[in-house]
């Protein structure tokens, strides 16, 4: 495939000398941190009465979306209907290693039942044994319903996983395939976000793809490193913690 070989190609010009990062995200442009944050409960645990916290949570505290399992959406989306919170459902979670036609359905049945954002988990074994194709169309699959539907596609890269070349190679194929995020990592044992991988990731796709950054922001101060790094979007499940230590700190 011609695109592959070009997206090899620039990768290799990427780890010889990283373009310059465009202007980055700020609080100046959007200064309620909270419409920055997916409140996230992806705990295999979770039970209903924690996701109606969750909502609650969303609502009282105006965070942009809640980000829920599959099996969740519709109590999410019902306790969330003309509240201005979306939500937020995960496809091929936590490994990434489901077929690209499950996962294309499993992205349309959150979808119909209420979501509206998709994380997906990459092919990352694809990834790391160069089926780079493979990859492509396995998140092109997925945007193919998201783009149906007009829901934003976050592509979920594991990066505590991959080499530079292959964080580098990892946003190109995500780039190309349509996606509307790149994001950092599940947060599920491998590694959470980094200012150096979000720079990174900014500095590779940041044009024309945003970046989440999600695996481990717990603080304030996290959250501001991950914005300023090139984030425009944080995942954590600590999002009413960082808005009160905000809040305490303006005090101060």
């Amino acid at each position: 495939m011609k695109e592959i070989i070009e997206i090899l190609q620039c990768a290799q010009a990427y780890l010889e000398s990283l373009p310059e990062a465009p202007v980055p995200p700020s609080l100046a442009d959007k200064p309620d941190l909270a419409q920055w944050i997916d409140h996230t409960l992806l705990k295999p645990e979770a039970t209903a009465e924690q996701i109606k916290q969750l909502c609650d949570q969303a609502i009282e505290f105006g965070f942009y979306s809640v980000c829920v399992n599959p099996v969740f959406v519709p109590l999410a989306s019902g306790l969330l209907s003309g509240t201005g919170v979306r939500v937020c459902s995960v496809v091929g979670f936590p490994l990434g290693a489901s077929a690209a036609t499950i996962k294309a359905l499993e992205a349309l049945d959150c979808v119909e039942k209420g979501a509206t954002e998709i994380d997906m988990v990459m092919n990352i074994g694809a990834l790391k044994g160069q089926a780079y194709g493979q990859v492509f169309n396995d998140i092109w699959m997925v945007r193919e319903v998201t783009k149906r539907q007009n829901v934003v596609l976050k592509v979920i890269l594991e990066m505590g996983l991959l080499s530079r070349e292959e964080k580098i190679i990892a946003c190109l194929l995500a780039e190309a395939a349509g996606a509307d995020f790149v994001k950092t990592s599940t947060g599920f044992g491998y590694g959470g976000a980094t200012v150096e991988d979000v720079d990174l990731m900014y500095r590779v796709v940041g044009r024309t793809t945003r970046v989440k950054a999600a695996g481990g922001i717990r603080t304030y101060e996290d959250a501001i490193k991950m914005i300023g790094a090139g984030a425009s979007r944080l995942g954590t499940s600590a999002g009413v913690s960082i808005l009160r230590s905000r809040s305490q700190s303006k005090e101060e």
